[in-house]
């Protein structure tokens, strides 16, 4: 496996085991620019994030198309407050799968659960992490039960919030967008 210093004016290649990830070819200073402006609002206007980065709006539009094309934009949504959409419970749930050869099956099943947010291959004492959103703690007890269910699950273990100091999506681009600095924000 052999990984090429991610130097913020020249991104070049990324190999993994022979594997070369063209995308990384496409991503300059400008597109960086683009992703942090989209990521922050992605409805900021074609012509707006154009003034920013001092390209025409069809030079912005071409660079987005090709950013999710590559996969690098994987999709806008707009983020809603559970529980102001009837979902007042949020929990994380780490699940032990008691033989590898479950773990795939596991990790399929859990994409038909509108109630499962996310769903992550672990280290550690867990198999997976799941992060749940769920109306009250009865239908959490009954997608618990459902998990449990699920061929191969040896063990869970449930962690409900009591509230949340953050939570966001947004990857941070600084050390693309100017000087390298320490990734602590103040």
């Amino acid at each position: 496996m052999r990984l090429t210093l991610f130097l913020t004016s020249d991104i070049r290649s990324l190999s993994l085991t022979g594997f070369i990830l063209k995308i990384f070819n496409l991503i300059d200073q400008i597109d960086l620019k683009i992703l942090f402006i989209l990521q922050n609002n992605c409805r900021s206007r074609l012509a707006d994030i154009a003034e920013e980065v001092d390209l025409s709006a069809p030079a912005v539009m071409e660079r987005v198309k090709k950013l999710e094309a590559g996969g690098v934009i994987k999709g806008y949504q707009a983020l809603l407050d559970g529980k102001k959409v009837g979902k007042d419970i949020t929990a994380f749930i780490g699940v032990s799968i008691g033989n590898q050869r479950d773990i795939d099956k596991f990790a399929a099943q859990m994409l038909r659960y509108y109630d499962v947010l996310e769903c992550h291959h672990v280290t550690g004492d867990e198999t997976f992490i799941l992060k749940v959103k769920s109306a009250n703690t009865g239908s959490l007890e009954k997608l618990l039960g459902e998990i449990r269910s699920v061929e191969g699950v040896t063990r869970t273990v449930t962690k409900v919030v009591l509230s949340t100091a953050k939570e966001s999506q947004i990857v941070d681009l600084d050390q693309g967008l100017t000087e390298p600095r320490n990734s602590k924000r103040k």
